[in-house]
């Protein structure tokens, strides 16, 4: 068995680059009849404009293995930590169609 699981792991390389992370208070989310876009926007008070800081692109099965790990971690933060409230801070929803070009 520990040789079966030698032959499946999967060694993930991180760059010093991207260990840094990308700060995002805002996803927007599209999808296609074959991907899923999800764009990480960062909001900053008092500015009109926001730019995409990131796009991801997911196949649909990705897409519903991505929400069910979200999920499962969330649910043991707030064990851990309590419930997390969600509040509209903004004063908007973005629009939540298409996918716009700036």
């Amino acid at each position: 068995m520990e040789n079966l699981n030698k032959e499946n792991e999967i060694q993930i390389e991180l760059s010093d680059e991207i260990a840094q992370g990308v700060y995002s208070n805002l996803a927007v989310i599209a999808h296609s009849s074959s991907e899923f876009v999800i764009d990480f926007i960062r909001i900053v008070p008092g500015v009109p404009k926001a730019k995409v800081k990131s796009r991801i692109i997911l196949t649909p099965e990705h897409a519903k293995r991505l929400l069910m790990a979200l999920k499962d971690n969330i649910d043991k933060f707030e064990q851990h930590n309590g419930s997390i409230r969600v509040q509209n801070d903004l004063g908007f929803l973005p629009p939540l169609g298409g996918m716009g070009h700036a």
